[in-house]
């Protein structure tokens, strides 16, 4: 066998570069996207009512543990600069999960870079129904 024959593979890893040991790979979820990867709906820095809303799906119902913007719970977005308000309801008045699902949304908004200002309004009209419901997670729980 002759060792001095071109070996691209052995050539490729010698003048690839070395990885970076401080640099921890990114894993991706699921969706295929990275779990640390803030979400890139518009220019860098600017707030928009979708990037908004992909903060929040990430609250969940407890007690439906189902997001509360596929619930059909948040009403309305709006962006003004950096400020942002949320209208939103719940499946019921008496809800008890109440508080504690506006105190998460509030958290996720916040948690957003470049936020200002943030309001959360509970509405009640219209009424929440199961008909406000993403269709796919309508399907999926028999409605």
């Amino acid at each position: 066998m002759n060792t001095d024959a071109f070996d691209p593979i052995a050539q490729a890893a010698l003048t690839a570069p070395a990885a970076d040991p401080s640099v921890t790979p990114a894993v991706a979820d699921a969706n295929g996207e990275s779990p640390d990867a803030a979400p890139s709906d518009g220019p860098a820095g600017v707030l928009t009512p979708d990037l908004v809303k992909l903060a929040l799906r990430k609250v969940k119902d407890p007690e439906l543990n189902l997001n509360i913007v596929d619930l059909g719970l948040i009403y309305d977005i709006r962006v003004e600069g950096n400020d942002v308000q949320i209208d939103m309801s719940l499946t019921s008045p008496a809800c008890p999960s109440g508080p504690e699902l506006m105190g998460d949304a509030e958290k996720a908004i916040k948690a957003l870079d470049g936020v200002g200002a943030t309001s959360v309004n509970l509405v009640w009209s219209p009424m929440w129904s199961p008909e406000r419901i993403e269709p796919r997670v309508r399907a999926y729980l028999g409605f």
